[in-house]
């Protein structure tokens, strides 16, 4: 019984951490904003240009995603 219980817990933890990717692979740049209920971290960006017009105003920085997947030709 423990070993079943122990395994449906070790499964909800890999999908768990599969659902909370925060880094897209596939754009550059990341919006980091800051709230009262803690920061989030949205990368979704193709250029610190674009991602700016969106930060002004706001608390939140760009910063450049460190797991950009670069595109090889």
């Amino acid at each position: 019984m423990r070993a079943i219980t122990a395994a449906i817990l070790l499964a909800l933890s890999v999908v768990t951490a599969a659902q909370a990717q925060t880094y897209d692979p596939r754009y550059p740049v990341c919006l980091q904003v800051w709230g009262t209920d803690g920061s989030s971290i949205s990368c979704r960006f193709a250029s610190m240009g674009q991602c700016r017009m969106v930060a002004s105003g706001r608390a939140a920085q760009c910063v450049s995603n460190p797991y950009f997947a670069k595109r090889r030709r």
